[in-house]
């Protein structure tokens, strides 16, 4: 891949956003182009490499298997231009004082320290604070600077960018399945025991949607506290779904029918349009979309 070299740097970027938003709007939006010139460093980064990089899948975008080849290297690139560029901005004595970032308590303890520490090494005057709850921070209040959801920003004076499209499965600890039975069919997965985040109502409603016959009695155990939902995941408690990224570092859960079930959900990153613009808060935002973009 040493041709990648001497390719046009915006070309290849346009590619990476693209790849990224699943759409040329999304993309030109997320680089503040137009959507014809995305387009155009789209073709000309296919017509250089006489390969063709995206083929259209409704009304979006999906990667060909040349495209999905590329994209690890840019990939690459782009996280190596990302620490160029927010290590010369961090160091800018301009770039201080503090940003909140609110986020699920899950997402916090198991995404966000290394976020963090990577902040804290390229800007060292910033202090961050980590607002975990699962409730959505009122950023118009100011109850944080930046938020992670996964729902996308219905008000006027906030700006989202939709950073990557999670994917989830069903899990349970191996020693539980071992105990009660590997489900085949969703029908016998309704009947093992349930984890629930949050309110296990609404849970049910969402699992019953999805075609997994469960009842409000099947969730023996819930927890307002993602995290102690999930450690009890861990320890054998129940079936519940999970971002596969999280579930990956826990070697005590496996998937459960993951040919048949699959919960996909949207990552955004949120903030108030008065600060977008603040270099700290840019730095922090910016940074953000790159790491989550990539795990």
């Amino acid at each position: 891949m040493d041709y990648l070299s001497r390719l046009d740097w915006n070309h290849l970027r346009a590619f990476l956003a693209t790849a990224e938003t699943g759409s040329l709007s999304g993309a030109a939006k997320a680089l503040g182009l137009t959507q014809p010139t995305l387009s155009r460093q789209v073709s000309a980064l296919e017509d250089q490499l006489s390969l063709l990089l995206f083929e259209r899948v409704g009304r979006g975008l999906a990667l060909t298997g040349n495209g999905k080849d590329l994209l690890a290297h840019v990939r690459e690139m782009g996280a190596a231009a990302d620490r160029l560029a927010f290590s010369a901005i961090g160091r800018q004595s301009e770039v201080s004082g503090r940003v909140s970032i609110s986020a699920s308590d899950i997402l916090s303890h198991n995404i966000l320290p290394d976020v963090v520490a990577d902040l804290r090494r390229l800007a060292p005057q910033l202090a961050i604070e980590v607002v975990a709850t699962n409730q959505l921070s009122d950023l118009l209040r100011r109850e944080a600077d930046i938020a992670i959801r996964h729902v996308r920003p219905e008000q006027p004076n906030l700006v989202g960018r939709r950073v990557r499209e999670a994917h989830g499965l069903f899990y349970a600890a191996s020693d539980y399945l071992d105990r009660r039975g590997h489900p085949t069919t969703p029908e016998a997965m309704a009947k093992l025991d349930w984890v629930a985040f949050g309110d296990p109502a609404l849970m049910c409603g969402h699992i019953r949607a999805m075609g997994v016959p469960v009842t409000p009695d099947s969730f023996v155990v819930h927890s307002e506290n993602g995290i102690v939902a999930w450690e009890m995941v861990c320890h054998g408690m129940g079936i519940c779904p999970m971002d596969d990224v999280i579930a990956a570092k826990e070697p005590r859960v496996v998937p459960v029918l993951p040919d048949l079930l699959e919960v996909d959900f949207p990552v955004w990153l949120v903030t108030h349009r008065e600060i977008h613009n603040s270099p700290r808060i840019r730095l922090v935002f910016d940074h953000l979309a790159a790491v989550l973009a990539r795990v």
